[in-house]
């Protein structure tokens, strides 16, 4: 599992009084709050009824009964993992988590002692027990998992490594975990471990009973909070627009973040106009939203469309990824940039919904920015310091009219294929968008065939990254996935490739380009042409070049990622890899290169030039040889 990342204060607090989540030690009511504890970063946002009901849904396809209530405010906390994972948290604590596993390409629902108490006193019998002798529970509650003998009973259901409750005779949960061995296997084994606990604790049942509550009351338990919150905002809307003398504008993407941010703006100033940047893949809802938002505010909305620019792109730069979201600079980047230049000529102060919760880049980011991507623009955060919990409570007082997608599960906005989206997003897209779910598995599909991929490649979501992490790549073998090119063409080596200024960070800079065609790794690395520009470390299917403080990184797929201080360095380190690799894989062996290395570097072998321990890095040899002048030419 992922280490919990910490971006800003854990702000979650609950007043049992009121049985309402409060943003502070205080409620409004005057109680003083106890702290919920979460796992950081701790960025709270509401279960909408739909969250609820999916959450019951999967309950009851484990227990045969449903965990939640709908009398009562449910909170949920995305916590860290190789997927999207959900804690639950009600009454003031957390209860449960909801993950999706990509093994199992299926929602799990991880319940805690008290969800399974919950459960157990649902008006249907239980599925997923165990139950235990009663003298197995001191040895549980030391950290021991339930060996095979303990078991008294046990559901015949449960298949191994299904999430299951462990209980005694007489009903009470002594723990919640993971089975070992299936339901018949535990009754009948004489030996081995048949349940890993996760959650035990020798702990009396909690009381669970506590009043209803609904949003209307979690508003006013958060008034003064909020009006904390506001001010602060306002105040530096007025002081920023008053140091940055510019036109005011405010970038709308239809998400709530931004829509808060409107709403801030529109408190305070009247004279500013709403951007939007059409990436071509903005969900039909966005779109709408954004409409009825401008109306709301009567704003025409100066926008800018990309069309079809992906689609036209992907051929050349294949699918986009975590560590290559070329994407973002086709089809948002430089579109903003060219709106910019077109609607304000002395450019603009952009104020937009960017928080530090969201990820560790944006939590170092200063609250107001010179964009070097966009250099005509400051941007400007109101809300840098909110949690999702502020956002959506400002929402609610203000009954502002937020994306309907949010009500169906979706917790983010923004491109509806994005990279960075969790595989049980992307599957939701099956229910609720399966036009687009089909597009893009075609095209995922034609890839797959096209590079000699699996095709479980693109079903299991490994497109995602261009480099599997170690988790994802343990998912993939355990399945006997092939994740890695195995078809090359050298005749079709076309290079394809973009510049510009990383997304949420300030000053990097990135190159993206991409062959036409998988690349052999194998002669590359026993070539060595890569050390003629930098240092060099390889592994299954990357190659990673460092100079001085820039890097490059050369995926199997074709896919090549710089990173440097300026554009200018990223395009030559870029154009440089590119380069090393076609010599690397176009190399006639004429030996032209030996007389530009005065280290005595380069030997030929077998008609082909190799480059060994004692180069230098300087280059020289690059622009001498025949395949790369061949190809400038």
């Amino acid at each position: 599992m992922s280490q919990p990342v910490f971006h800003g204060d854990l702000l979650l607090q609950w007043c049992h009084s009121c049985n309402v989540p409060v943003l502070g030690k205080k409620c409004a009511c005057g109680d003083e709050c106890v702290k919920v504890n979460v796992t950081p970063p701790g960025d709270i946002r509401p279960a909408f009824l739909h969250d609820i009901e999916h959450i019951n849904r999967i309950s009851k396809q484990q227990f045969n009964n449903p965990l939640l209530d709908t009398d009562r405010v449910v909170l949920l906390n995305k916590a860290p993992y190789e997927d999207r994972m959900d804690e639950i948290i009600v009454d003031g604590e957390v209860i449960a988590s909801i993950r999706y596993e990509i093994g199992k390409l299926e929602w799990v629902l991880l319940p805690r002692l008290e969800a399974a108490r919950r459960i157990l006193a649902g008006k249907e019998p239980p599925t997923g027990y165990v139950t235990i002798e009663d003298d197995v529970k001191k040895f549980l509650h030391k950290g021991a998992n339930l060996l095979a003998p303990g078991v008294l009973d046990a559901d015949p259901g449960i298949q191994k490594d299904d999430e299951v409750i462990i209980i005694t005779p007489a009903g009470e949960v002594v723990a919640t975990g993971r089975a070992r061995m299936d339901g018949r296997e535990m009754m009948e084994a004489k030996k081995g471990s048949a349940v890993k606990p996760r959650w035990k604790a020798d702990t009396p049942s909690k009381v669970h009973d506590r009043k209803p509550s609904g949003w209307g009351d979690v508003i006013r338990a958060n008034r003064f909070i909020m009006d904390g919150a506001i001010a602060e905002a306002h105040t530096f809307i007025q002081k920023t627009i008053e140091t940055k003398d510019l036109p005011i504008s405010v970038s709308y993407s239809g998400g709530k973040d931004s829509l808060a941010v409107v709403q801030l703006v529109d408190e305070c100033v009247r004279d500013y106009e709403m951007m939007f940047a059409d990436t071509g893949l903005e969900f039909p809802e966005t779109l709408e939203n954004i409409r009825h938002v401008g109306n709301l505010y009567s704003k025409d909305v100066k926008s800018i469309s990309v069309g079809d620019a992906f689609w036209e792109s992907l051929d050349a730069f294949g699918p986009p990824a975590v560590e290559m979201r070329w994407c973002c600079k086709v089809c948002k980047l430089g579109p903003i940039s060219r709106l910019i230049e077109e609607n304000y000529e002395k450019g603009c102060l952009t104020f937009v919904g960017q928080r530090k919760y969201e990820s560790t880049t944006r939590a170092r980011s200063n609250r107001v920015w010179k964009n070097p991507w966009v250099g005509n623009q400051t941007a400007a955060s109101p809300i840098q310091d909110w949690t999702a919990l502020h956002i959506w409570l400002y929402i609610f007082m203000n009954e502002l009219p937020y994306n309907p997608l949010y009500a169906k599960g979706f917790d983010r906005m923004g491109c509806w294929l994005c990279p960075s989206s969790s595989l049980g997003d992307l599957k939701r897209l099956k229910k609720t968008h399966p036009h687009y779910e089909e597009k893009l598995m075609n095209h995922l599909y034609a890839y797959a065939e096209k590079t000699g991929i699996d095709k479980q490649w693109a079903d299991y979501g490994f497109w995602r990254w261009k480099s599997l992490p170690p988790n994802i790549k343990k998912v993939a073998e355990e399945l006997g996935i092939n994740t890695a090119p195995t078809k090359y063409d050298p005749d079709k080596l076309t290079f394809t490739s973009s510049v510009g200024h990383r997304p949420c960070t300030t000053g990097e800079m990135t190159a993206e380009g991409s062959f036409s065609t998988a690349l052999d790794m194998e002669k590359i690395r026993k070539s060595g042409m890569l050390l003629a520009i930098g240092e060099v470390k390889y592994t299954d299917e990357m190659a990673m070049i460092t100079r001085k403080k820039d890097t490059a990184q050369v995926f199997a797929t074709g896919s090549v990622r710089v990173r440097a201080s300026s554009k200018a360095d990223a395009g030559k380190l870029l154009k440089d890899t590119e380069n090393s690799i076609r010599r690397a894989l176009g190399c006639t062996g004429c030996g032209v290169c030996i007389s530009k290395c005065n280290r005595n570097a380069i030997r030929i072998k077998n008609k082909i030039a190799y480059i060994g321990d004692k180069c230098t890095h300087c280059g020289k040899c690059i622009e001498v040889c025949p395949v790369v002048k061949f190809v400038r030419d």
